[in-house]
């Protein structure tokens, strides 16, 4: 059971720091037309377009990422949870 719970919680690490890189791009002009940002986007665009129709913008700040990445932790400290008290 720890190896499953090292394997989910390292992917739902590395898919954070996937939208976090995703969303540093929007800083740059051009680079979320690049090849990386359009991987990342294909990757990260439907994990966080639900959280985009439910968080409006705050003017020009979008915080609907933060939620979106909230909503990782939040996931890998209840799969920690759950696998203790199954394993």
């Amino acid at each position: 059971m720890d190896t499953l719970f090292g394997i989910l919680s390292n992917l739902i690490w590395l898919y954070s720091w996937a939208l976090i890189i995703y969303i540093l791009l929007s800083w740059f002009p051009n680079a979320k037309e690049s090849g990386i940002g359009q991987f990342l986007a294909r990757i990260c665009e439907p994990y966080l377009e639900p959280f985009r129709k439910i968080i409006p913008p705050l003017g020009m700040i979008d915080i609907s990422p933060i939620v979106a990445i909230l909503v990782l932790r939040f996931a890998t400290s209840g799969l920690r949870q759950l696998f203790l008290w199954i394993g």
